[in-house]
């Protein structure tokens, strides 16, 4: 069995604004390596045997707070960067709403967006969850996978990985920085939840 958890950054300048990051490469705040710091010896208590992480800064930088600790290299992969925002990124939702009030309405509801440039859903979930999937069939029997990643491209690995439509998403909840989501991979029963928004 395989455990992979994932791990969201710290949070950035962005977070605190309320401005939409996507693949804008943002750098953590000083809360948000703060954040990691506090977060990763809990994480080392699992003992990890392999990390990988976004190549996205925030991401890398978060992981790089329980490499510090573990002292196992980290693989960065750019297909477990945060969904794409096109012409969205670096605006906040009033900017959003004033723009492409349709667009936004129908991101709201999580529904295919399908303007401004913005990745869809199935997209995400498929490079995410597939990134994740290699991670654990090349890893060795009884792994702790800690990936560090973002919000949206967690929930929707986690629906991908489990069978989950899209639309289940929004009920997972959001991810807070720094929080994680535990699943568990089982050669006999497939993927498992066991948890969500573990601080």
């Amino acid at each position: 069995m395989t455990l992979l958890i994932l791990w969201r950054h710290g949070q950035t300048a962005w977070n605190a604004a309320g401005r939409v990051q996507g693949q804008t490469d943002t750098p953590l705040s000083d809360l948000g390596a703060q954040q990691a710091r506090a977060a990763a010896p809990r994480l080392a208590a699992l003992k990890p045997t392999v990390l990988i992480a976004s190549d996205l800064r925030r991401a890398a930088d978060t992981q790089a707070a329980l490499e510090a600790l573990v002292g196992l290299p980290v693989r960065h992969d750019a297909r477990l960067r945060e969904r794409s925002f096109g012409r969205w990124e670096g605006l906040t939702h009033a900017e959003m709403i004033a723009g492409w009030p349709e667009a936004f309405e129908r991101w709201r509801r999580s529904e295919p967006v399908g303007d401004a440039d913005v990745e869809e859903v199935d997209a995400l979930g498929k490079r995410t969850a597939t990134a994740l999937q290699e991670a654990v069939d090349e890893a060795p029997g009884d792994a702790v996978i800690v990936a560090a990643t973002h919000g949206a491209a967690a929930r929707y690995a986690t629906c991908a990985l489990l069978g989950w439509p899209a639309e289940f998403a929004p009920t997972l909840g959001a991810l807070h920085n720094c929080h994680s989501t535990h699943l568990l991979f089982d050669d006999v029963r497939g993927w498992q939840l066991l948890a969500h928004n573990v601080p």
